[in-house]
């Protein structure tokens, strides 16, 4: 069995190891645990009033017509991507991005990482459903006329979300790098190309020159897991503080 897998398999074990200890430690100790946790929380309060923030974000009223299933579509989106950074981080600790590796590397991941098939499997449909689920949420904002003033700067921040959410599909297609992603990428980036004026300056960016190259590949892979990730968490971040100080339009 190779090393990795070992080494995966004993990481699972001592994690399930110590959660059964610790459970059992805990419902050995309820009593004395109980009164310890309140009295960090007590002290991590009286310095922070951490109570009083929580407080105000979580206990805040929210009507009968907002919910409903359709009102959910945002948070759903989300939740997606918080699916997907989990199951991204657990792929990146394995995914080389070379032309010599990256291959390779997807292989090494579906047939000998632990679960890896399956992680990966997740992380392709979360995508997926992500793209769904925002298309879907901005037609709901759309029909339902929340876009208007004063919600316009709201609608505006959805609107590079969703763009965002297009980029990391098209900069995650790439990293398999086979003969399905170099072609799909050198099609879309083409298309990138042909915008008016700033068509040429997009697709020499995207590629790092005229061609796909390793340079290219390092490029979307910075992309897909440093720079588009930051942005997302920014503009989210805004998205819910908006939503949040202006609360959610009421149905039509």
């Amino acid at each position: 069995m190779p090393l990795a897998r070992w080494a995966t398999f004993g990481t699972v074990g001592v994690i399930a190891a110590f959660g059964i200890t610790r459970s059992a430690w805990v419902w050995r100790r309820k009593s004395a645990w109980v009164p310890l946790t309140t009295r960090v929380a007590d002290w991590v309060d009286e310095r922070y009033q951490t109570k009083q923030i929580l407080s105000k974000v979580l206990n805040k009223p929210v009507p009968d017509w907002a919910t409903r299933w359709w009102y959910c579509l945002g948070g759903i989106t989300a939740f997606l991507f918080v699916i997907q950074a989990v199951t991204g981080i657990m792929l990146a600790f394995y995914y080389q991005p070379t032309p010599e590796q990256a291959y390779a590397s997807i292989q090494y991941i579906e047939s000998e990482v632990l679960f890896g098939a399956s992680i990966r499997a997740i992380h392709h449909w979360a995508a997926n459903g992500m793209v769904v689920m925002v298309i879907a949420h901005m037609l709901r904002v759309f029909i339902m006329g929340a876009f208007k003033p004063p919600r316009e700067l709201n609608w505006g921040s959805g609107v590079i979300l969703f763009l965002v959410t297009l980029l990391f599909g098209f900069t995650g297609y790439l990293l398999p790098w086979d003969q399905r992603a170099y072609w799909a990428t050198t099609v879309g980036s083409e298309i990138a190309g042909g915008i008016p004026d700033i068509g040429e300056l997009i697709l020499v960016f995207l590629r790092v020159g005229w061609g796909i190259t390793s340079a290219t590949l390092s490029r979307f892979y910075a992309l897909h897991v440093i720079v588009l990730p930051i942005l997302v968490i920014v503009m989210m971040g805004m998205h819910f503080i908006m939503i949040r100080r202006q609360g959610l339009k009421e149905p039509l």
